[in-house]
């Protein structure tokens, strides 16, 4: 099984947290946790995985989550008294990502400039974007309360969050398997040369998985703005990291090429059940983020060492 290592250390994990944590850890409540915790980085994971397949990266989620949340969050009922606009607030959230995922691939096709830079660049826009839309009139906050609680809320046992996050996780699952987009992706991070040669289009590839991305980072927005209860520009802060990590540590290749969004999923769980663990066990925030530091610089050597002639250039 090409992932049984870090299936392995999932368990290990299990098994520690809970000899650790045997009253907190193992319950049904604290899986209930878990699973919304692993939400958001899930949702941002699976268009995230798209984009380094291709060999590219985004760095641009936080200012997407930022301002596709400020949107979903100002045209819903609010505290500043906007009124509810129902399902156009869904629509306009994650219009605002695929047009951000539309620039930063459009930078990078027409003007030729590196992903790491086009995405940093609109990252930046993105923060500005929710910046203007916070303006100076205070916290924006539901005030319908079927909104407000709608992350919370359960079915089947389950977090809304966890539905959502797994609707997200097949959608990407099938169009990484079974569908010519996916293909193509897998073929312009293996070599792109040879890609386009075999009648691979290149920047449209490139520009649906950014717009596909971008979307992605919009919905993790509107679910980040719905778990807090209000919009804010900071609400996808930290987000970028734990995605990178757990696209990383699943097994991702970050030259592009060999991995997928399954094993991204199984990143993101090994790395919320870390995290988690460590908070039961009442390990300080500081030593948490070191030690989520040493795993993800672990990962990125033990993946990237025998591909490491490929990783000179970021494309």
């Amino acid at each position: 099984m090409r992932s049984s290592g870090e299936v392995l250390a999932l368990l290990v994990l299990l098994v520690v947290f809970t000899l650790l944590n045997p009253g907190t850890f193992a319950t049904a409540t604290n899986l209930r946790t878990v699973l919304d915790q692993a939400a958001l980085p899930l949702i941002v994971g699976v268009g995230a995985t798209l984009v380094i397949l291709m060999g590219s990266i985004d760095l641009s989620v936080e200012g997407v989550m930022g301002a596709a949340g400020m949107t979903f969050v100002l045209l819903s009922a609010n505290s500043r008294g906007g009124e509810s606009h129902g399902a156009l607030a869904l629509v306009a959230a994650l219009a605002v990502g695929l047009v951000i995922g539309l620039l930063t691939a459009l930078i990078h096709t027409r003007l030729r400039v590196p992903t790491f830079i086009a995405s940093l660049g609109v990252w930046y826009i993105g923060l500005g974007v929710a910046t203007l839309l916070y303006g100076t009139d205070g916290i924006p906050n539901f005030t319908d309360p079927s909104t407000a609680n709608w992350a919370s809320r359960q079915l089947l046992g389950l977090p809304h969050s966890f539905w959502l996050a797994l609707a997200v996780l097949v959608l990407g699952l099938l169009v990484g398997r079974y569908t010519r987009l996916g293909r193509s992706a897998y073929a312009l991070g293996a070599d792109e040369r040879i890609a386009r040669d075999n009648g691979v289009r290149s920047a449209r590839t490139k520009i649906a998985v950014f717009m596909i991305a971008g979307g992605c980072s919009a919905l993790a927005g509107v679910l980040a703005s719905l778990q807090l209860g209000a919009g804010s520009v900071t609400l996808g802060a930290g987000t970028l990291f734990l995605t990178i990590a757990a696209v990383v540590i699943g097994g991702t290749s970050l030259g592009g090429g060999r991995g997928g969004v399954a094993r991204t999923a199984l990143g993101v769980l090994l790395l919320t059940v870390l995290n988690n663990g460590l908070i039961l066990s009442g390990v300080s925030p500081s030593i948490q983020s070191a030690v989520s530091g040493a795993v993800l610089i672990g990962a990125i050597v033990a993946a990237a060492w025998p591909h490491r002639s490929r990783l000179r250039v970021v494309k």
